[in-house]
């Protein structure tokens, strides 16, 4: 995983995604439209650079916040702003797409 991406899980999600815009990526390793998905996230994240932060949530391994914000189908890529989702995305998304979305978070 790319050093621009954090890794959240359960316990540090509220803390990650609490101030500022973030691009979450839920995702699992097994998930064939996931890794087509990942090195997309991997060119958001380098271009958005510190306007946000770009994180990934394994769905198998952080099942409390994949329930809390009813992520069936993967990848689900949601933009949070302060904390609260702003925009959701299922099924593999572009670049532009998700550059444009996390340009409209930050904003508000």
């Amino acid at each position: 995983m790319s050093t621009n991406i954090k890794e959240i899980r359960d316990e540090n999600f509220s803390q990650t995604v609490g101030s500022g815009t973030v691009l979450v990526d839920f995702w699992a390793p097994w998930c064939g439209p996931c890794r087509a998905q990942g090195p997309i996230v991997e060119k958001v994240a380098e271009q958005v650079g510190a306007k946000a932060i770009v994180a990934k949530v394994n769905v198998d391994e952080n099942q409390a916040t994949t329930e809390r914000f009813g992520v069936s189908g993967i990848p689900t890529l949601i933009v949070f702003k302060d904390g609260k989702p702003v925009q959701r995305f299922v099924g593999v998304q572009n670049l532009e797409t998700l550059v444009q979305a996390i340009g409209s978070a930050a904003e508000q």
